[in-house]
Order: C-alpha cells, then sequence, then structure tokens
C-alpha cells in the first residue's frame, strides 16, 4: 500500500515508538507474488528491497508456526484466501493488532483489527 493510502490514525501508530512492527512471512511471499505479475513495480531487485526493508526498518519478523498454520484453518474468516488465512491467524496467535484495509478481515471478532 502506497504510504499516502494510510490514514492519519494508521499513521500515528505506526509512528508511535511504543509499538513494535511485526511483518508476517506470508506478507513477503504475497509482495514477491504481485512484483512477478507487475501489480508492483519497484526500480531494485525485489530480493534487494525485501532485505532492505527487513533490516534497515524497526520491524520484527513474525514466526510461521504449526500453530499458526492450524488457526489459519480454524479462524471463522468469510473467505478462503490463504494469504489472508495466515497473516490474520498470525496476528491471532501472537496477539498482535492487524491493520487492514479489507473489509472482509475488518470484521473478525477473533482478533484486534486497526482498519485503515
Amino acid at each position: 500500500m502506497s504510504p499516502e493510502k494510510l490514514s492519519g490514525k494508521v499513521i500515528s501508530e505506526l509512528e508511535n515508538s511504543n509499538n513494535e512492527i511485526w511483518l508476517s512471512p506470508i506478507s513477503v511471499w504475497e509482495a514477491l507474488i504481485l512484483i512477478e505479475k507487475g501489480r508492483l513495480v519497484l526500480n531494485i531487485p525485489a530480493e534487494e528491497w525485501i532485505q532492505r526493508a527487513v533490516t534497515q526498518l524497526p520491524i520484527h519478523e513474525a514466526p510461521l508456526t504449526a500453530e499458526v498454520a492450524i488457526k489459519s484453518r480454524l479462524m471463522q474468516l468469510p473467505h478462503q484466501d490463504p494469504a489472508d488465512r495466515f497473516i490474520a491467524a498470525t496476528a491471532l496467535v501472537h496477539g498482535f493488532t492487524l491493520i487492514t484495509s479489507d473489509e472482509r478481515i475488518a470484521h473478525s471478532s477473533e482478533i484486534s483489527i486497526l482498519f485503515n
């Protein structure tokens, strides 16, 4: 998502030094797919862009565990998109607040959501 599309509330929470920012490896996988399809265009190789983001930004990589995989199938979500299910399950298992613009996920009562 382009920074100019972020709401003031989301920007405020991302900039708040009291909050930790976690990244699901599934989000990296999704970004790579978008790059392959030409829906996300970068001026450097994808691997380099991802490595820079992971090493230079104050983010943590969320572990993709068996518990996350199990919860991804048990969660009550209105669709079966595997990436969305893994990302939502990651938030559930690790107690994260999920920032999303996806209306379908935003109504989940199982996880904390910050809607953009």
